[in-house]
């Protein structure tokens, strides 16, 4: 039987502006504990890692405070302009541990709901994947395209998906689509675009609906409910 290997990949070099706050979103505090903390906390859980490179800002002043920072199988690496920097950054840092063929997942600091369930879920679905994939739900909503200010077209939605993290990929594939993608000037949104950009075709693995992404302020007492049920 083959045996894998996990890596776990947590850009947090952002500032969250939509948040409107002193900190950077991934500081600020929920449920007695900082978003960040919580969504490494529920990553751990897993107990699948190998370790956990956190991308983080050089001027950052928050992270060295926390506990986790130091937590054995927890790594420091410098954190980038955008999120893809970032993660080329963390990859770059694990080149020495990693091996090409070891899985990578990438997953966004301000996703504190993560249930260890879910990464348990995507990592059976595609350990033995040529390609890799990412957890995703589909749309619920009717989806409007607009112009000007007016609706244009109703879009179908049966073939839209949403894309949530962990994103999952093998160490060397995603490390050389990041930089082939950064070389052409290529603008990577998640991991699975800059893996899209190689003519590859990563897999949907449906996440739970829980897993969301801080984005706004009315996101923190949501995500508070959440985490209630996930404890």
């Amino acid at each position: 039987m083959a045996t894998h290997t996990f890596w776990g990949i947590v850009p947090a070099a952002g500032v969250g502006k939509r948040m409107a706050a002193d900190r950077p979103k991934q500081y600020l505090p929920l449920a007695g504990k900082t978003v960040i903390e919580h969504t490494l906390e529920h990553l751990l859980a897993a107990e699948i890692w190998a370790g956990v490179a956190v991308a983080i800002s050089p001027e950052d002043p928050y992270w060295p405070e926390l506990a986790i920072s130091r937590h054995p199988l927890v790594h420091t690496a410098p954190g980038g302009k955008e999120r893809a920097d970032s993660v080329l950054n963390a990859l770059d840092y694990l080149q020495d541990r990693a091996g090409e063929e070891d899985w990578v997942l990438v997953h966004d600091a301000a996703r504190p709901c993560i249930a260890a369930a879910d990464v348990h879920k995507l990592i059976d679905a595609l350990k033995d994947d040529a390609v890799g994939g990412i957890l995703a739900l589909p749309v619920a909503d009717t989806l409007k395209r607009v112009s000007d200010g007016s609706i244009s077209e109703t879009v179908d939605r049966s073939a839209i998906w949403r894309a949530l993290t962990p994103q999952m990929f093998r160490y060397g594939a995603l490390r050389d689509a990041l930089r082939d993608a950064a070389a052409k000037g290529s603008v990577v949104t998640d991991e699975a675009s800059a893996l899209e950009l190689q003519g590859r075709r990563p897999k949907i693995v449906e996440g739970r609906p829980d897993n969301l992404k801080i984005t706004r302020p009315e996101d923190l007492p949501l995500a508070e409910f959440y985490l209630k049920q996930l404890s």
